[in-house]
């Protein structure tokens, strides 16, 4: 017969003494569960003692948690929180370095616990934590170099217990001050060759930019993108991780009008380029919180188009016009400079009505109109700007190509670039917040420092290359933004692919030939 359901049978150690076995009533209060194991080894004060995982992790079994035993389970009898809390407490301001050193050990494995983090936080164990990074360190600092390893494992230990206890999300991250900061930023260079204390530290600045506005702007102060870059050009890829890490706190955490200038100085110092040689094509695998972090750092850097990509054209702001006359210019040859005042008002008008035509325009007479739409505003306008500009040619064939073809078989160059802009946007979420559990980064957008014009460049040419092929027609865009996802929709029309001779879809196709191009 089956035991009851609220019967459990385990096994309980106790230094010395051989375990016991026991069946446990989950219906008996927890204390009184302890109480019967205390009496069976003849210990008093049973309020000193609790239950403990024995599998490891050594978690306290409290009544919130004690249906997770299992049948089979090892458990530890073992000093209760409060009193282990309170213990821990006057060890680590021991006077002996050893003893000293071996209680912080113990303080950040059992920090990783709830139960005993809230009974050492009671005793005010973080201010005594911090006190010792900004004050007590400098002791033994003097001894740093005939105990250099003891030094650096006990500012380890010091700074694990730290990162543990404030996972539990206990203490809110604004209670800090500038000298604990200062100090914690300064073994950011310091201890550059002691992994386990940079790690430590990078993932303590990394919480104070995550969790408080004002700790943002003090971190922000005393680290630089300088100083973190190094640590990505090392090999382990931990360090590059946590590196990361802080570099998109800061960018994420940082004011509309200071974003734009972070990514400046990011690329002042060649943090893509760096990332690509030293992270990217480095000779490991990479794993899955690098994968994020890389993910996090292109949603951040795409998301600096928003601003032009929600932005609508002022059809009377003469420098946005003279974007379009650029347009014109570049594909019509120097002839046909907007400021060439030869011939009547009325016979430029004419011709610049012709030519806005050819380039693709919905409005031939204005074309400042096509990009009054939001999104993609315009980003699709600064798109084909660049694809002039830096793809001359090409740009030049693909106008000259759709001027030449019957009206309905072209493929009009501006309407398409809007449209394909729009859909890039869809399809790498541009303005939305990176999620917390995404690690889908594309090595290619870290091969250019352009790369989101670039693969809008590579895709306008495959987009004219496959309205060739479908032989597609001005109503074939016309169906597809009726039915609502703009060019996307093109995938409803199969095509033949001349590489795979196998069906498949724009969208697809589109983006897996960028992504080769750009890789």
């Amino acid at each position: 017969m089956p035991p009851p359901a609220d019967i459990v049978k385990v096994a309980i150690e106790w230094p010395g003494a051989f375990p016991k076995l026991m069946e446990i009533d989950q219906k008996k209060p927890l204390s009184a569960i302890i109480k019967e194991v205390c009496d069976g080894w003849s210990l008093a004060n049973h309020d000193y003692y609790a239950l403990q995982h024995a599998d490891g992790s050594n978690f306290y079994i409290t009544e919130k948690n004690r249906n997770e035993i299992k049948n089979g389970a090892i458990l530890r009898l073992t000093t209760s929180p409060a009193q282990n809390a309170q213990q821990l407490h006057e060890r680590i301001q021991s006077s002996s370095m050893d003893a000293k050193l071996e209680s912080l050990k113990d303080l950040a494995s059992y920090s990783r616990d709830v139960t005993f983090a809230q009974e050492f936080i009671n005793l005010d164990g973080i201010s005594l934590l911090t006190q010792m990074v900004e004050s007590g360190t400098e002791r033994y600092q003097k001894l740093q170099k005939i105990m250099k390893p003891c030094f650096g494992d006990m500012l380890s230990f010091t700074l694990t217990a730290f990162v543990e206890l404030m996972d539990h999300g206990i203490v809110s991250w604004d209670t800090f001050s500038v000298a604990f900061i200062k100090k914690i930023a300064s073994y950011v260079n310091k201890f550059a060759a002691d992994i386990s204390i940079l790690q430590r530290s990078l993932a303590i600045l990394e919480s104070m930019v995550l969790n408080s506005h004002d700790l943002y702007q003090k971190v922000a102060q005393e680290i630089t993108i300088g100083q973190l870059i190094p640590h990505l050009q090392g090999t382990d890829q931990e360090i590059q991780t946590y590196t990361i890490a802080v570099i998109n706190a800061l960018f994420l955490k940082a004011p509309d009008d200071k974003r734009q200038e972070m990514a400046n100085i990011l690329a002042q110092k060649q943090l893509r380029s760096i990332i690509l040689t030293h992270v990217i094509r480095a000779q490991r695998a990479i794993n899955n919180e690098m994968a994020h972090q890389l993910y996090v750092l292109q949603v951040l850097t795409f998301n600096l188009l928003e601003d032009r990509m929600m932005t609508k054209m002022d059809p009377q702001d003469q420098a946005q016009r003279d974007i379009i006359f650029e347009l014109r210019r570049i594909a019509f040859d120097a002839e046909s400079e907007p400021n060439n005042s030869s011939g009547s008002i009325e016979k430029r008008k004419s011709m610049y009505t012709r030519d806005y035509k050819k380039l693709g325009f919905i409005n031939h007479v204005n074309p400042a109109m096509d990009f009054t739409q939001t999104p993609p505003g315009m980003l699709a306008l600064d798109n084909m700007l660049y694809f002039a500009k830096h793809h001359q040619d090409a740009y030049i064939r693909i106008v000259l190509e759709n001027s030449s073809r019957e009206d309905k078989h072209e493929c009009p160059f501006g309407r398409s670039s809007i449209e394909l802009t729009k859909m890039l946007c869809e399809i790498l979420k541009v303005g939305e917040l990176p999620s917390e559990t995404c690690n889908d980064f594309h090595p290619m957008f870290f091969t250019h420092d352009k790369s989101f014009e670039e693969f809008f460049c590579t895709c306008i040419q495959l987009l004219n290359k496959t309205w060739k092929e479908m032989r597609a027609t001005s109503e074939d865009f016309n169906k597809a933004r009726e039915r609502g996802n703009k060019l996307a929709e093109l995938a409803e029309i199969r095509f033949q692919n001349p590489e795979t001779r196998s069906l498949c879809t724009f969208p697809l196709r589109l983006q897996g030939i960028a992504h080769t191009h750009l890789t």
